[in-house]
């Protein structure tokens, strides 16, 4: 495989896979021989085992944060803190982009910022859609309900009205309690059920301070 064949095969990408080049009649061997040497001479940037993407001056898209963390583990989708920021939904941006998956935790460094993936189960992996965030770059995020709510699961003590509200939700009033309940019904454990109480509490109390 020639550094062209690669070229023509991943410039368009923001990131990719080593798998993604052994379509054909590559050997593997070859592949992975000549993705060291690109990558020891700066023309690929490794950002994961299997996850790269292209050096510069090479490299004609700069992937989201975003699209790299749905890359580097797979499955998952951002949510927790970077998703809240994403929807307006807490004051601060999150430095580091995190995600949830089904797979082990991980916490990475990378040329393109730092990456924390929690643990969930299958069956608390819902409530997330694929969403664009920049051109032609789509990615996996959670609704600002499964978002706010991984985190209180996340979290030691999340479900406490004293954590909750020292979150400082922003436009809480815009998350419709139809998804709240809805992934309290879906998530089935205790701790969710409180954690929504409380937060339809606090919607309540936004809503009639507004009407003052």
């Amino acid at each position: 495989m020639q550094f062209g064949d690669l070229l023509a095969t991943v410039r368009d990408l923001p990131v990719f896979r080593s798998s993604f080049l052994l379509a054909g009649n590559r050997d593997p061997a070859d592949v992975r021989r000549q993705l060291a040497r690109w990558t020891r001479a700066g023309r690929v940037v490794q950002l994961r085992r299997n996850v790269y993407l292209l050096g510069q001056p090479w490299r004609r898209i700069e992937p989201h944060p975003f699209v790299v963390a749905n890359a580097l583990q797979r499955p998952s989708y951002v949510s927790l803190q970077s998703a809240l920021a994403y929807h307006g939904m807490i004051p601060e941006a999150a430095p580091v982009t995190t995600s949830v998956t089904t797979g082990r935790p991980l916490t990475c460094s990378t040329a393109l910022g730092a990456f924390t993936f929690r643990r969930l189960g299958h069956r608390a992996f819902f409530g997330y859609r694929e969403v664009a965030v920049l051109h032609d770059q789509a990615a996996l995020i959670a609704t600002p309900a499964k978002a706010l709510l991984d985190l209180v699961y996340l979290t030691p003590g999340g479900e406490a009205p004293e954590y909750l509200e020292s979150l400082r939700l922003d436009a809480l009033d815009a998350v419709p309690a139809r998804d709240l309940l809805a992934c309290a019904r879906c998530w089935d454990k205790p701790k969710i059920r409180r954690a929504v109480a409380q937060l339809l509490r606090m919607k309540r109390g936004a809503g009639a301070r507004a009407a003052r």
